[in-house]
């Protein structure tokens, strides 16, 4: 990895550190270890939520509908990071 590659890495991790931080620490765990393995399927869902923000949208439900999209993808990812 490229010095600039991994300062963007780190700098991710503690972006997504300081935006899970509400959650229980085996929580934030499972989600930093999902985000760590699948970085291409997460920022296609921010990508995706940035765009509806962008175009008017409320935060929370453009959120609330990318998941809903992806749903069946992030139970699969999230099954296999617990196993």
């Amino acid at each position: 990895m490229s010095f600039f590659g991994n300062l963007k890495a780190k700098a991710t991790t503690a972006l997504l550190k300081r935006q899970l931080k509400d959650l229980p620490p085996e929580q934030q765990e499972i989600m930093m270890k999902a985000i760590e393995a699948n970085p291409d399927f997460f920022e296609k869902i921010a990508k995706e939520i940035k765009e509806k923000v962008d175009n008017g949208g409320n935060q929370m439900y453009a959120t609330m509908q990318v998941m809903q999209k992806y749903q069946a993808e992030m139970q699969k990812i999230f099954t296999q990071n617990q196993k």
